[in-house]
């Protein structure tokens, strides 16, 4: 029997510190929730689980950033309705302009709506904005380098008759003749600036096509057929509303050269320079997840309809070919923004599925079970209880040494 040390007691006393220890432990995961509360309880866990919470932040942002992106398109998008509703209104005017039953004093009247009218598309174009963000005027288009000019290309021509004798030798992409003969007329109907041009030239023995177009632009040949490059760069030398026909000395039309001759469609649209203004959708939780879209210029020089003539018949006429390209301009713009805003729509769905995904995976990480942590509590306030009585008792073993002294 010794007395200096009581080692019944410190065995104890070591054991009721370890079962407090796990106690407070226990305590502390059921009164947070989580298994992991500070770096000791799972240094690996917590690395783990920090990263999936970036992921699960990320994703929740970038759902809520695409939710941001349809906003904005559904504004441009408003814009671009309003826009088609008014040039459907000008071609409407103008075909009404093309009918000869109207008076110059009609016509005026007709004109100044239609004046109005393309005034309001560049005001829309100028002032749809979304958080102070112009969208239509072209500064969120997608940049370029120099001025491009716009061209027409006419497949049904066939490349190798461009420049040849016109009496003689024109054909179409199939090799047949077009059938035009010395004396037939030619007449080239075009809108640069809103002001119609015609170049008229009577069929000779060497008349080059070319030099029809040449008030239009440069028409040569390539693989693709006859291609006509507007004179000048940029909205201001843009072609718009080409129409040929062809006529034969008594006035009869030559329907299936005209309709060859006048197979011109915009292969590139004219484009002044601006700078690189893409809209830039954050739409992942990493870098480099994003997507990239363009809202490109809607003015009235964009489309081609600045300054539209429709003061008399001819003018009409052309105004109508001119305003289906506006039209079918704003048509593929909106088609662009719809489609984009679709995909955004699947974008939202997926990240919110992997953002729900990863919450229940980085859940198995840091949460903690709550009916098995019970369990190990009672275990632990058990041996806790245990261990004071046991301390209680190890220090009573020290008074028996006092007996040997009676």
């Amino acid at each position: 029997m010794i007395i200096n040390h009581n080692i019944a007691a410190l065995n104890t006393h070591r054991q009721m510190g370890s079962a407090q220890s796990a106690q407070m432990d226990s305590m502390e995961k059921l009164s947070s929730g989580m298994r992991i509360n500070s770096a000791k309880d799972d240094a690996a866990g917590l690395t783990i689980s920090e990263k999936m919470r970036g992921q699960i932040r990320g994703l929740e942002q970038a759902s809520t950033n695409a939710q941001g992106g349809i906003s904005l398109i559904q504004t441009a998008e408003g814009a671009l309705s309003e826009t088609q509703d008014i040039l459907q209104r000008m071609r409407e005017l103008s075909v009404q302009s093309a009918n000869d039953t109207n008076t110059d004093t009609d016509r005026n009247e007709i004109q100044k709506e239609v004046d109005q009218l393309g005034k309001e598309i560049d005001r829309i174009s100028s002032s749809t904005q979304f958080n102070t963000k112009n969208l239509l005027d072209g500064s969120m288009g997608k940049g370029v380098d120099t001025a491009v000019a716009n061209i027409n290309t006419n497949k049904a021509l066939d490349s190798g008759t461009v420049t040849t004798t016109l009496a003689t030798g024109l054909e179409d992409a199939a090799g047949n003749s077009l059938g035009i003969v010395e004396g037939d007329t030619i007449k080239v109907s075009y809108v640069i600036n809103g002001e119609k041009t015609e170049s008229e030239v009577t069929v000779g023995a060497t008349t080059d096509l070319a030099a029809i177009f040449s008030g239009a632009g440069t028409l040569a040949a390539d693989a693709n057929g006859a291609t006509l490059t507007a004179g000048a760069a940029g909205f201001e030398g843009a072609v718009n509303g080409l129409t040929v026909s062809v006529k034969t000395a008594t006035g009869e039309t030559r329907t299936s050269a005209t309709s060859a001759l006048s197979s011109f469609s915009e292969t590139t649209a004219a484009a002044n320079v601006r700078n690189d203004g893409q809209a830039t959708f954050q739409i992942g939780a990493n870098t480099g997840q994003n997507i990239q879209l363009s809202f490109e210029n809607m003015s009235t020089s964009a489309l081609g309809v600045k300054g539209l003539q429709v003061g008399n018949q001819g003018q009409a006429d052309v105004a109508m070919k001119v305003l289906d390209g506006a039209i079918q301009k704003v048509s593929a713009e909106r088609s662009k923004l719809g489609s984009t805003q679709n995909r955004l729509e699947h974008t939202i769905n997926n990240l919110n599925t992997s953002a729900e995904n990863l919450t229940s995976a980085e859940s198995r990480i840091r949460d903690v079970d709550m009916a098995k942590e019970m369990m190990e509590q009672t275990k632990n306030s058990i041996l806790a209880q245990a261990s004071q009585a046991m301390l209680a008792q190890s220090n009573q073993m020290t008074q028996s040494v006092l007996q040997l002294l009676r």
